[in-house]
């Protein structure tokens, strides 16, 4: 396997992609918006949270949707398509549009991939190419699980949509539990089955998610940022933010400031 490149579309008003026969294979994160595709004579629009593989020798066209802005992460990579590599998803070469359940992990991937591409440090291509294979070893995996039946997904989407309105609010177990009328062991393991981690787990995620926000683009104290999220202990919110982030909240303030100075021109 080898990567062609990695490339970041942040917002760029006019962005297009020719009809083509594809030389290389393609993944696509879409990280906001929406983009318009035309794959083998076929349209669709991939939306936020959707990963496409799209396999060489494909048709392809791509294009915004009806004029707004997207910002998504595309990988490109070739392989020998003459030897078979194991991985159904490769060896099989159709196109395909997937929604993950451990998004949140796999968009920092995808960002690590790209800031290690653009960097000139030793080892960069040991560790891109390290990367770009456990996406599609994740990818992989995650095709290869059994469907959950529509019941137990309604379970846990009241869950999750529990936790996306409540995540700064003091949660337990048991309160999530008594959501759906099942003990806490099943909540936990059902929970973890659909989305890839325990609720507890992803309540985290999002209140990190929402301090590297506000610790970039707010006024914010450090510890008012973690008072704000649920964390009334700041050396808790330290823990958790660097278990998540593998920085500390004022290491991960220097590094977004260093990359905004290193943007050309804005």
């Amino acid at each position: 396997m080898q990567l062609v490149n990695v490339h970041f579309d942040d917002r760029i008003p006019e962005w297009g992609t020719p009809e083509a026969v594809l030389t290389y294979n393609v993944l696509v994160l879409v990280m906001e918006g929406k983009v318009r595709y035309r794959i083998n004579g076929e349209d669709l629009i991939a939306e936020q949270g959707d990963l496409l593989y799209i396999p060489a020798s494909t048709l392809r066209r791509g294009g915004n949707d009806e004029g707004s802005t997207h910002r998504k992460y595309t990988v490109l990579f070739t392989f020998d398509h003459n030897a078979a590599t194991g991985i159904p998803l490769l060896d099989r070469r159709r196109f395909i549009r997937f929604r993950l359940a451990n998004l949140e992990y796999v968009k920092r991937r995808f960002e690590r991939l790209h800031e290690e591409m653009r960097s000139s440090e030793r080892f960069r291509s040991f560790i891109c190419l390290g990367i770009a294979q456990e996406l599609i070893g994740i990818l992989s995996r995650e095709l290869d699980k059994p469907e959950v039946l529509p019941g137990r997904m309604q379970f846990a989407q009241t869950l999750r949509r529990y936790l996306l309105e409540h995540y700064r609010e003091p949660i337990e177990i048991d309160q999530l539990a008594g959501l759906i009328h099942r003990s806490p062991n099943y909540t936990t393991a059902l929970f973890k089955e659909v989305f890839g981690y325990p609720p507890i787990q992803f309540m985290h995620q999002l209140r990190v998610r929402e301090a590297c926000n506000l610790l970039l683009e707010s006024d914010m104290t450090i510890a008012g940022i973690s008072q704000y999220l649920g964390y009334y202990d700041s050396s808790y919110f330290f823990r958790m933010f660097k278990k998540h982030t593998d920085l500390s909240p004022a290491d991960f303030i220097a590094r977004g400031r260093q990359s905004e100075l290193s943007q050309p021109f804005g």
